[in-house]
């Protein structure tokens, strides 16, 4: 997103389709968003779809093009940089009248914006000269929000040729969307998601958008998701010995997000924030060193201005007064607001079907689970449509599903090339091997159960935006996988993008339920619950996993203490919002005290937490 960005929020990348589009939906109202680039042969799907929505040829990027990949990622990032210009363009050549997009530009601005008020000031002018001068200097102010683009680093499997020898790394997967994305149109953001990728990183210092020119301005900017300071500290300096700073930290809840769910080790988000906080400046000038070092090393253009770097966050965000407060408390430049916006047909691609379940569902049909072939955590809806054709497979003795998007091919357990582990191929010989060396059916059974439960989340996070489109889906299956955060079970309304900015500012309300804890307790709850179950599932090394149990309990109890203090000294939160949240602090401390005296009392396994 940019630097400047006219709003507060922005829309976070949602799944692999959910939001590829929405800076067609959002971007002419200054609204940013992030578009993940990991499905190319979706990218080109939607490619031909709007240039032939536009009149306008479609020449196909052939898959046997040895950089097909990075190809069709550009191709498709010029389309929506100049189906953007051309539809902020149009709206500025609207006029103000009620109606217009222009009008609809500066009334879903928050109503304590300057611009919005300079806007109020324009309709009630009645004078033409200083009527016409104002809506000159509107129109000099408006801009686009950002078209940011999402990689994951974790996804970057290696790619071979016809003859199958193994292609350089640049061809990897992020290695070639990163390709795209730099090669493109696009002047606005990459963010990073899933941990440090060296080799990746490495990579950018290829590519001039990503350095400064003479006024410090970055055509690419790079925004880093991070679950904490201290990573912050370890891929900034990275990043800045090589030249390329970070512009943005995007702060996201370990578990209180969607998607996946990179859990830490109990370090919830208020104190998170408060580190970067307060050390905001220690990081900026450590980087801004390493930085300046490497330019010069490098013979780069010193700007004559320095480089702004930003902090953002995002994670359960629910309420207009819950986003005020990280922009007030922790000098937050944007709050991100994900999960809300799959409920907003005008911005997001959710099929009809899965919409209904989504706007149904309550807090027990929202699950972290372990579908997800990365093998990590992923936040799941109960009963959505891939999962139910998963089960379908499995109960007729068919588990797993034909592989053809390949994009998490990564495991060399059973073959010497990788391949994913919801695949039919892994998951028929991980059974074979469950057979052979379990002989307690119990034990058997819970072994079957954690292999199947895999899904093959390529083909279902892409599905709704092609049957939304009517393109024809050219895969074995039509089915639609989707991944809200926690905070879905407090929202049930299918609406407006009007009417969920004038929620996210305050003014309406769409949570239907009075119950919705503060997002600080609804993290505590999950991270309570989280370590429940991992002491449940503790293995075979009693000694590491209590050494792990013992940091991530003191690490909750840091935490309550920390809310406990912030509460008692932070005085624009109403008396009665601060006795229910410490009432709800107190009952989430009681139970992570009763879980830590149950490990004490049960030997040998958390003795020691």
């Amino acid at each position: 997103m940019q630097n400047d960005a006219i709003h507060r929020f922005h829309i976070p990348v949602l799944g692999v389709g959910f939001s590829v589009d929405a800076p067609l939906k959002v971007a002419r109202y200054g609204i940013s968003s992030v578009m993940s680039i990991i499905a190319d042969s979706l990218l080109e799907e939607l490619r031909k779809h709007y240039l032939e929505k536009n009149g306008r040829e479609y020449i196909p990027i052939p898959d046997d093009d040895p950089d097909s990949r990075a190809l069709r990622i550009t191709a498709y990032l010029d389309l929506i940089d100049e189906l953007v210009k051309k539809q902020f363009t149009a709206l500025k050549s609207e006029g103000f009248g009620e109606g217009s997009d222009l009008h609809t530009y500066f009334d879903l601005l928050p109503d304590d914006s300057e611009l919005k008020s300079l806007y109020r000031k324009m309709r009630m002018t009645e004078n033409p000269a200083d009527k016409k001068k104002l809506q000159n200097e509107l129109l000099n102010s408006v801009r686009p929000g950002s078209a940011d683009v999402n990689i994951m680093t974790k996804i970057d499997k290696p790619n071979f040729a016809k003859d199958g020898t193994q292609l350089p790394s640049e061809y990897n997967d992020a290695h070639a969307a990163l390709r795209g994305f730099a090669n493109s149109k696009l002047s606005s953001s990459v963010v990073f998601s899933a941990g440090m990728n060296p080799r990746l990183y490495g990579y950018m210092e290829h590519f001039d958008g990503f350095f400064p020119d003479d006024s410090g301005r970055f055509n690419k900017r790079i925004i880093i998701k991070v679950s904490d300071y201290r990573s912050a500290v370890i891929q900034g300096r990275f990043l800045a010995k090589k030249g390329l700073w970070v512009s943005e930290f995007r702060i996201e809840s370990g578990l209180n997000c969607g998607g996946h769910a990179f859990a830490t080790d109990g370090l919830l988000l208020g104190p998170i924030l408060e580190e970067f906080k307060t050390r905001r400046g220690e990081l900026y000038d450590l980087l801004l060193d390493i930085y300046l070092k490497a330019l010069q090393k490098k013979v780069r253009t010193i700007p004559d201005t320095m480089p702004r770097q930003q902090v953002s966050v995002q994670g359960g965000i629910g309420t207009c007064a819950e986003q005020d407060f990280l922009i007030r408390h922790y000098n937050i430049s944007s709050v991100g607001w994900g999960t809300p916006f799959l409920l907003v047909p005008e911005v997001t691609n959710v099929d009809k079907d899965t919409l209904r379940k989504l706007s149904a569902a309550k807090e027990d049909d929202l699950y972290l689970s372990g579908i997800s072939p990365l093998g990590v955590p992923f936040n799941n809806l109960r009963d959505n449509n891939k999962d139910l054709e998963k089960m379908d497979r499995v109960f007729s003795g068919k588990p797993g599903s034909p592989c053809t998007k390949k994009y998490l091919r990564f495991n060399t357990e059973f073959t010497e090339k990788p391949i994913c582990t919801a695949s039919i191929r892994f998951i028929k010989h991980k059974v074979k091997e469950l057979k052979e060396q379990i002989a307690d059916p119990e034990e058997f059974a819970i072994a079957y159960d954690k292999t199947v439960e895999k899904t093959c989340i390529c083909e279902g996070l892409t599905v709704s935006v092609l049957t939304l489109n009517d393109i024809e889906v050219k895969t074995h299956s039509a089915a639609a996988s989707v991944c809200p955060g926690p905070n879905m079970a407090y929202f049930s309304k299918i609406t407006t993008l009007r009417e969920m900015v004038d929620h996210i500012y305050g003014r309406v309300d769409l949570i239907d339920d009075s119950e919705r804890p503060n997002m600080f307790v609804k993290e505590l709850r999950l991270y309570i619950n989280y370590l429940q179950d991992k002491m449940k599932d503790a293995g075979e090394n009693e000694i590491e996993s209590s050494q792990y149990f013992s940091r991530f309990a003191d690490n909750l109890k840091n935490g309550i203490a920390y809310y406990k203090k912030q509460m008692a000294t932070e005085l624009e939160i109403p008396w009665n919002e601060k006795q229910q949240f410490l009432s709800d602090l107190r009952e989430q401390e009681e139970k992570l005290y009763g879980l830590v005296k149950a490990a004490i009392q049960h030997e040998p396994q958390t003795a020691c937490v």
